[in-house]
C-alpha cells in the first residue's frame, strides 16, 4: 500500500512519512476511517518487513503530495509478560514422551516440536505462520508437563512421529524444510499463549467454512470470520464409497436399500450422530473412519455407492491454517496472526534468569 518513505527530523523529533496515491483502492478508506488502529497495524508491519530503522512515534500519511493524516505509532510489543527461569531453552528443556506402544522415551523440546509441526505441515508455509504454529505446540508440551509430566505422542491435536519419519514424504526438500522449521522455533524460542495465566490447548485446521468456531469448553476460543478459507482448493469435498466397502468399513451390513439418518447436529452445521441401517455412530468416529476431512458433511446415496460431501478441512476451532496464510501474506506477523483466530489470549516468554 506504501510505495515509499522518508524520514526526516524537524529539530525536536525523527517522524515517518509514508507515501500513497489514490490509485490504491485502500488509500481513501484508510485516511477516512476514525479508528486508526487499522492504520497503525499496517504501519508497523511496513516498518518490520521493510526493516526500516525508525524510532520516533510521528508518522504522516501523504497522498499525491499532500499530508491528509497524522498519527502516532508505538513499537509492537508482542511479549506480553517476560518471566524469568533457568533453563527454558527450547534445546535444554527435556520432555517425556509416551509413545504409542506406551514406552517412554525423553526428548528435548526443540526435537519434540520439530515432529508435532509436520503433522500439520501443508505446502510452502510463510515462517510466520509456522511461528505461530510453534507457539501453540510448545505451549502444549508446557501444559502438558506441568499437568501430568509427560507428553502422549498420540493425542487429540496430533499423532507425534520423529521428524526422520518424514523424509519421505517431504523428498526432496526435506532439508529445506526441517531448517525452516528450526528456524520458526528458534525465533519463538521460550514463546507460549496463555489465557488468564493458564496455558492454552493447540486448536489448528486447516480451513473452514468462512469463520471460526467458539466452543463454551475453552473461553479463549472465539468466533471470527476467515472469508479467505471460502477461497481454499479444499473448500468443498466429494469422495464416494461402495456399499461393500462401507460394510466392511463399520461391520456391518449395508446396501442400497440401508437407512442413512442424521440424528443430531450442531448448530453450524456439524454432523455429531447418525444412523445407518439400524446402527447409531458418532459423528467424529463416522470421520475418522472414512477419513472425511470434517464433520460439515451432506450424505448423497446413489444406486451402487454413497457420495459424501464435505466442507472445510477440521474441527474449525482456533488457528486456520489457510486464514493465517493470508494474514502473512498482507504482512502480519505470528503475533499479530495468534491474536486475530485467539483474541482473548496473551503471548508470555520464558527468558533465562540473568546472574546477580
Amino acid at each position: 500500500m506504501f510505495y515509499r518513505y522518508e524520514i526526516k527530523n524537524n529539530g525536536i523529533e525523527n517522524i515517518l512519512y509514508l507515501y500513497l496515491t489514490m490509485n490504491y483502492e485502500f488509500s481513501k478508506e484508510l485516511t477516512n476511517q476514525s479508528d486508526d488502529s487499522e492504520l497503525k497495524r499496517r504501519t508497523n508491519n511496513f516498518i518490520k518487513n521493510n526493516g526500516i530503522q525508525f524510532d520516533g512515534k510521528k508518522v504522516y500519511l501523504v497522498i499525491d503530495g499532500i499530508i491528509v493524516k497524522a498519527f502516532e505509532i508505538s513499537k509492537e510489543e508482542e511479549i506480553k509478560q517476560k518471566i524469568n527461569t533457568n533453563p527454558f531453552d527450547d534445546l535444554e528443556y527435556m520432555v517425556t514422551l509416551e509413545l504409542e506402544d506406551h514406552s517412554v522415551i525423553e526428548i528435548s523440546l526443540q526435537e519434540f516440536l520439530l515432529g508435532a509441526l509436520a503433522t500439520n505441515m501443508v505446502p510452502n508455509l510463510p515462517i510466520e505462520v509456522l511461528k505461530a504454529m510453534t507457539i501453540l505446540y510448545r505451549t502444549y508440551a508446557y501444559k502438558q508437563m506441568k499437568a501430568y509430566q509427560a507428553i502422549s505422542a498420540v493425542n487429540d491435536f496430533f499423532i507425534y512421529k520423529p521428524i526422520d519419519y518424514y523424509k519421505i514424504a517431504f523428498a526432496p526438500d526435506y532439508d529445506m524444510i526441517v531448517a525452516t522449521l528450526q528456524e520458526a522455533i528458534r525465533q519463538t524460542n521460550g514463546v507460549f499463549a496463555t489465557y488468564q495465566d493458564d496455558f492454552i490447548l493447540p486448536f489448528i485446521h486447516i480451513s473452514n467454512f468462512g469463520q471460526t468456531l467458539e466452543d463454551v469448553r475453552y473461553p479463549y476460543l472465539s468466533s471470527v470470520p476467515s472469508l479467505w478459507d471460502a477461497s481454499a482448493p479444499f473448500y468443498v469435498d466429494t469422495i464416494s464409497f461402495s456399499y461393500d466397502l462401507l460394510s466392511k468399513v463399520f461391520h456391518f451390513t449395508i446396501t442400497k436399500d440401508s437407512t442413512f439418518q442424521i440424528q443430531e447436529i450442531s448448530p453450524y452445521g456439524k454432523v455429531l450422530k447418525l444412523s445407518i441401517a439400524g446402527h447409531d455412530i458418532d459423528g467424529k468416529k463416522f470421520m475418522n473412519l472414512l477419513h472425511l476431512k470434517s464433520q460439515y458433511l451432506s450424505i448423497i446415496l446413489n444406486n451402487h455407492s454413497v457420495s459424501i460431501i464435505t466442507k472445510g478441512w477440521g474441527d474449525f476451532l482456533g488457528l486456520s491454517l489457510w486464514g493465517a496464510c493470508q494474514l502473512a501474506e498482507n504482512g502480519c506477523s505470528y503475533a499479530n496472526i495468534l491474536a486475530y483466530y485467539f483474541p482473548k489470549i496473551n503471548l508470555c516468554e520464558y527468558v533465562k534468569e540473568l546472574s546477580h
